[in-house]
């Protein structure tokens, strides 16, 4: 039932204000009892996307209000929603202002075996360029993506690269689909894996941005306010 209403909900059959149905409607609809239909509304709930208003039933919250980077909301987003640019905006303006800074720091502490992890996810990224090799593409690149998180060594930055995975994953796979020069795109990665592979911080930090900016002109969507296009006095 939890899924039945993500998806109504993420697919945009239900905005932010609405009622979703009543609880003794949903008994009826899904043949459970009430508690059941509770604990499964206790998932939205929790993930910010629905809150109890007593006497009137679940509204929908608004999408501020939703924790977009609860691994359960951004699989609903992935498997549910339409593409939403405001939330893609929000996503994407934090990454520019943090990946950029993982990039950095992990030209200055990857390890041999951080590189191979990078390169056997570029090569992935590369064999599946075109064709049917769309979604295994997009999970190589999302892979290249968290080898980078996890090269800087730094056990928080690290963690931070499996919540923030499917919202990654959701940029990835929209932008792939949307690139109108997926070679291009694929050049920016590779020089983001060799400026990390060479130890130069500054030319990786750049090349992080250059990899997002990419992304957003693929979305078709202005990032808001982040690094991008920032001149910077890296060192």
């Amino acid at each position: 039932m939890a899924d039945f209403l993500a998806e109504a909900i993420f697919s945009g059959r239900y905005h932010p204000g609405d009622f979703v149905p009543k609880e003794v409607d949903l008994c009826e609809q899904f043949v459970i009892n009430r508690s059941a239909v509770r604990s499964d509304l206790r998932q939205l709930v929790d993930a910010g996307v629905i809150e109890r208003i007593s006497g009137h039933g679940s509204k929908v919250r608004e999408y501020a209000e939703w924790n977009i980077l609860d691994t359960q909301v951004t699989d609903w987003m992935t498997r549910y929603a339409a593409p939403n640019p405001g939330i893609q905006r929000e996503i994407l303006s934090f990454r520019l202002d943090v990946e950029p800074y993982v990039a950095l720091t992990a030209a200055k502490r990857a390890t041999a075996r951080d590189l191979v992890a990078m390169e056997e996810a570029f090569e992935g990224m590369g064999q599946n360029l075109h064709g049917q090799g769309g979604r295994l593409h997009s999970d190589f690149d999302v892979a290249f993506h968290v080898a980078i998180f996890k090269a800087t060594h730094n056990i928080v930055w690290a963690q931070l690269s499996h919540i923030l995975r499917p919202s990654i994953y959701m940029l990835v796979a929209e932008s792939n689909t949307s690139a109108s020069d997926p070679e291009a795109s694929l050049e920016r990665h590779r020089q983001l894996m060799e400026s990390i592979r060479a130890r130069q911080p500054r030319e990786a930090f750049l090349a992080a941005q250059a990899v997002l900016a990419g992304t957003a002109e693929a979305l078709g969507i202005e990032p808001g306010d982040s690094a991008l296009g920032r001149q910077l006095d890296l060192v």
